[in-house]
């Protein structure tokens, strides 16, 4: 189906307009101010779950939907209406309906919004129905429906015009459903931990908390340069300066980067920040809340996205970068020269701007060797220093810090630290990063505010970052971000 292409006098448009041409010379109003359904096409079908063949209902309900089918026989008709709950059979007889009802009934195209007023009972052949007394037409479409009921087959028209999918297909309204159930479960673990909800700028003049490319603006009353937020990391750990010991955001984060399967410019992040806690409390915490999720939603602990099986059941495989790195990329990260290691990262095709550091040669070989091989949920654990400046060090191991990346399906879920609370550590990473700007554009920047309040005390803490849209694709068995997100980011036409 084409919708863009289809001309302004297409013949279904041509005749709906007649039609409602024709709804307001009969002094119909197609647009009413209001309507009041009292029932759910769900909560009939499970209500009336027991009645059988020829059985009906005494009890009169209203309720409202978009007409999806229509099957005429005679002075008569079968049609399905869609609500959000789902798709209701009704039935009606024209002799029933009042002069104005007829009107509207003889009037009516697929896609209108339709009140309706009657009985449920059960056809002969078993089907659920609404007995239709009263018929309404409440919103007159004048977009025809697609030509498909089963689902857009054109993905970009399914991004592009998330109304014409959501219409369309149930399986895609269920996806929807669903991620907003993730956000109330994870609203719900969080909460009754004591958790205190928060929310930082969107609009912040410094970024910072991740290594990311930020969208930027400008604001002319203050005449100052602003960046949309790529972290909320530095504001909440101001709130655990300000005394406050646990705290979380969910809400939306920014990121100028590419866009993928995973990866979408503006996307839904959890963070959560937990006083007198470290990496190690974290991680048990981060697969309780994750196995939380997935068992209220699926019933289980057990799922299958993408035709394999994955477990989520606690504890979760830890697995150290170094360790990581001798089990799969064939060399031994403690003994290799900087020298080959940058040639076999070359020959791995790696990008070149990774190339720097020690640390962030032995990430990279670890996102080009490791990854693949993780499909099961895994802490990957002990981090170089070098690509985590807001991490506190390693209490055993020189050269690394106390950082986990949970890794399922080949996917990154989060990032958590033992949050680095040292003021004068944190100064020489941050101007180490600093340093690096005129190279990479992803670094963190200088932040004197934030240092400041390093300064005032920060007590030791433990902070996590939940992807929260690569959860809800896992739980939704979606292999695309752009499938769970209402409206991807997309190119303009």
């Amino acid at each position: 189906m084409e919708i863009t292409s289809e001309p302004r006098d297409n013949p279904l448009r041509v005749e709906k307009r007649r039609k409602l041409a024709d709804l307001r010379a009969k002094g119909h109003d197609p647009y009413p101010h209001n309507f009041k359904p009292s029932h759910k096409a769900q909560h009939m079908v499970e209500a009336h779950s027991h009645l059988v063949a020829g059985d009906k209902t005494e009890t009169v309900v209203t309720m409202a939907g978009r007409l999806m089918t229509r099957r005429d026989m005679g002075k008569a008709a079968f049609f399905n209406f869609q609500d959000q709950t789902g798709t209701l059979q009704g039935y009606v007889k024209l002799e029933e309906l009042s002069a104005a009802d007829q009107d509207f009934f003889n009037l009516v195209d697929l896609g209108d919004w339709v009140g309706l007023t009657g009985f449920i009972f059960k056809t002969k052949r078993g089907e659920l129905s609404l007995h239709v007394q009263k018929f309404q037409i409440i919103c007159k479409s004048l977009e025809p429906l697609p030509e498909k009921f089963h689902g857009i087959a054109d993905v970009e028209i399914k991004y592009r015009h998330r109304h014409l999918d959501l219409m369309s297909d149930a399986t895609s309204r269920q996806v929807f459903i669903t991620r907003s159930k993730v956000f109330k479960e994870i609203r719900n673990f969080l909460d009754a931990r004591g958790f205190l909800e928060v929310e930082t700028p969107v609009l912040q003049p410094i970024y910072g908390g991740a290594a990311a490319y930020p969208f930027s603006t400008h604001h002319r009353a203050l005449d100052m340069k602003l960046f949309l937020k790529i972290s909320p990391e530095l504001y909440l750990k101001r709130l655990i300066v300000g005394g406050f010991e646990k705290v979380y955001e969910l809400g939306k984060n920014f990121r100028n980067e590419g866009i993928d399967r995973s990866h979408n410019p503006e996307f839904a992040m959890l963070e959560y920040y937990e006083a007198y806690t470290d990496y190690n409390d974290q991680m048990a915490q981060f697969e309780q809340l994750v196995g939380h999720v997935v068992k209220s939603i699926t019933g289980g602990f057990k799922i299958t996205y993408q035709g394999k099986p994955i477990d989520f059941s606690p504890p979760w495989r830890r697995l150290s970068v170094m360790a990581g790195l001798k089990e799969y990329a064939g060399f031994d990260p403690d003994t290799v020269s900087d020298a080959d290691l940058n040639a076999r990262l070359r020959a791995l095709g790696a990008d070149p701007k990774k190339l720097g550091a020690r640390g962030e040669m032995l990430m990279e070989a670890f996102a080009l060797t490791v990854e693949e091989h993780l499909w099961e949920p895994t802490f990957i654990v002990d981090f170089p220093v070098e690509v985590s400046p807001l991490t506190k060090s390693h209490r055993s191991q020189p050269g690394l810090v106390e950082r986990f990346e949970p890794m399922v399906a080949h996917m990154e879920l989060g990032n958590a630290y033992t949050e680095l609370n040292d003021p004068e550590e944190q100064r020489r990473r941050l101007e180490a990063q600093e340093s690096k700007r005129k190279v990479d554009e992803e670094a963190q920047p200088m932040d004197e505010d934030f240092l400041q309040a390093i300064d005032s005390g920060m007590p030791p803490t433990g902070g996590v970052g939940l992807g929260v849209e690569r959860l809800v694709m896992l739980v939704t068995d979606c292999p695309s971000i752009r499938d769970i997100i209402l409206f991807p980011t997309m190119r303009f036409k």
